[in-house]
């Protein structure tokens, strides 16, 4: 049988390198019924109150078809996807870098949106003062209730202290970081001193311990200012940002629009201009699909870089906290910080700090043609433009191959509803919404023999990566983010009322991401295009994903900002900030 893990030099937890078989892809559409108001309400209740019914459904999802690849009889399962390098040189730095090279010149999105360095450079010219911005900001999104909707909680008092620091670190020519003063929010699945933690739900998560997420400390201790806690989707449960208990923050783009989950919240505050960066989780996509339908970057870092201790998170094996941004230069900035070994976390303390490569990184692109295919055609036209244009800068295309995908979406879904629901005791599911009622009921049906075969399937495809890898140096899996461009309300404000449970759509929203959270890899999401909306005015952004092997995250930042000079090249934008953007320097200036 084929081992968890091997004894490679310079890694912890590499997995054997064993090509797996060619299983080919077929994308086929699912058969589920869109299900909303009493018709959910009754469902929700039936899957909670009912064991037969929450057993049905979990065996039409069809899970229990993983017992019927004969493969998995050759491999051990793997529960838990963290690799870290760990070459002596890592080792000897355990400390943040405070050296931020990255500086997007005139050609990129940093003369569009209001950049942390916006803020840095108005501090120092002593025009603007962190004071100000801070009390213009909490009143202009307290008044505002689109604004609004997309924060869960705001504790004046708190942000207004922290500002008045930052103030004085300024006139004295003080300033901690390039972080000092800039505005940040963060998504509601970590811990902020004084805050409460609802996860987009009625229910609390009370810290064992009063502390903020060592990776929100980070930002902190950087002298950000964090301006709240914000929205997501119920238990971050699917991929729309859908909330009728907290609201639905709808996207800046075109209103008639989701901004994606679960991290929606973040994807708001950061495309409407609100803030510069804001805090993201992924355990299935969720950093990287509200970035690719809010036209913002989203990184999610390799399984257990980033500390969110003492958070407990719901999603062990799969969800990593991880950086949402305006730009390249933003977004590098916050991983950077974030970042920070954790010593008190067994996998974060392994990482080194992480810093910029100075030699060139290999400039090869894999893709799965069969797979990158089943988008619709604009994202296929806006991602293929994409790719002629690296080619076209010194980067080679091979195709790949990546066995078992369909199997292991369903794999990876097993897996988190799994974890999800043995986190919520049954006695709250009533106070869920029904889409939830449902999904955790089905993923309390799991089986252990069918949980071991997911696992299974998890370690096939990360050793086939690792073949991959060795074949291919440093190279970068691409695809769409999401074969589909953005997620219309079809149903309209009874939708975002009610509730609305869409299974097909929800599954095919994340063909492409799934992958990176149940491998451990990282990945980038970033926008590359724009096209037509259903409905409403403003068009739709596209977003390309890219994802590299274990404690890669550097090569990914590469790429990025290489795609970031040329999707917003002056004159020939491929992406456009949203309609519903707010040039907060206008507010600043009253």
């Amino acid at each position: 049988m084929s081992g968890e893990t091997s004894s490679r030099p310079g890694f912890y937890g590499y997995p054997e390198s064993r090509e797996g078989p060619e299983t080919g892809y077929t994308s086929t559409p699912g058969k589920n019924p869109v299900v909303r108001g009493l018709p959910l309400a009754l469902i929700g209740s039936a899957a909670t109150s009912l064991n037969l019914v929450s057993s049905i459904l979990w065996t039409n999802a069809g899970f229990s078809s993983l017992r019927k690849i004969k493969e998995l009889d050759n491999y051990y399962p793997r529960y838990d996807p963290t690799v870290i390098p760990l070459s002596q040189s890592q080792l000897a730095d355990q400390t943040a870098t405070t050296d931020f090279s990255s500086s997007p010149g005139e050609a990129t999105s940093t003369t569009v949106h209001h950049t942390a360095a916006y803020y840095v450079a108005a501090y120092k010219a002593g025009g603007l003062t962190p004071t100000k911005v801070a009390q213009t900001l909490l009143d202009n999104i307290e008044s505002n209730a689109q604004h609004r909707v997309a924060f869960l909680q705001i504790l004046r008092e708190k942000v207004l202290a922290a500002a008045e620091l930052s103030t004085s670190r300024y006139k004295n020519s003080r300033p901690l970081s390039p972080l000092d003063g800039v505005p940040v929010a963060v998504k509601d699945e970590v811990d902020l001193a004084g805050y409460s933690r609802c996860l987009g739900s009625p229910l609390t998560f009370p810290a064992s311990v009063q502390a903020t997420s060592w990776c929100v400390q980070k930002w902190e201790a950087a002298g950000a200012l964090v301006l709240g806690k914000l929205n997501m989707h119920e238990l971050g449960l699917d991929t729309t940002n859908n909330n009728p208990t907290k609201g639905t923050p709808l996207n800046p783009y075109n209103s008639n629009y989701y901004t994606g989950g679960s991290s929606g919240g973040s994807a708001y505050a950061v495309s409407a201009g609100l803030v510069p960066l804001a805090l993201g989780a992924d355990g299935g996509g969720s950093i990287r699909i509200p970035s690719a339908y809010c036209g913002i970057y989203g990184l999610k870092p390799s399984h257990g870089r980033i500390s969110g201790s003492p958070t407990v998170g719901l999603a062990p094996s799969t969800g990593v906290f991880g950086p949402m941004a305006c730009s390249m230069a933003d977004l590098e900035l916050s991983y950077r910080i974030m970042a920070t070994p954790d010593p008190s976390d067994p996998a974060s303390s392994l990482f080194a700090a992480p810093t910029e490569t100075p030699h060139p990184s290999a400039k090869v692109l894999g893709i799965f043609r069969p797979w990158f295919d089943v988008a619709d055609a604009p994202i296929r036209s806006a991602c293929y433009s994409a790719l002629s244009h690296f080619q076209s800068i010194g980067y080679s295309v091979v195709d790949i191959s990546l066995p078992y995908l369909a199997e292991g979406q369903l794999a990876h879904a097993m897996t988190i509803l799994a974890e999800i629901s043995s986190a919520i005791p049954p006695s709250s599911f009533s106070s869920l919404t029904p889409s939830n009622k449902i999904l955790l009921s089905v993923g309390r049906q799991t089986p252990a023999t069918d949980l071991l075969q997911a696992q299974k399937l998890r370690n096939l495809l990360m050793q086939h990566l690792v073949f991959l890898f060795q074949k291919h140096p440093g190279m970068l899996i691409v695809s769409p983010t999401t074969p589909n461009a953005g997620w219309h309300i079809s149903g309209g404000k009874g939708d975002l009322k009610h509730g609305v449970s869409d299974a097909n759509m929800s599954v095919r929203s994340m063909t492409y991401v799934w992958l990176a959270n149940f491998t451990g890899c990282p990945a980038i999401s970033v926008p590359v295009g724009m096209t037509e909306a259903k409905e409403g005015d403003g068009k739709i952004p596209v977003g390309m994903m890219a994802m590299s092997e274990w404690g890669n995250e550097e090569s990914l930042l590469k790429w990025g900002r290489k795609n970031e000079e040329w999707a917003w090249k002056k004159g020939e934008e491929k992406v456009n900030k949203a309609g519903g953007w707010t040039d907060v320097d206008e507010w600043f200036n009253k």
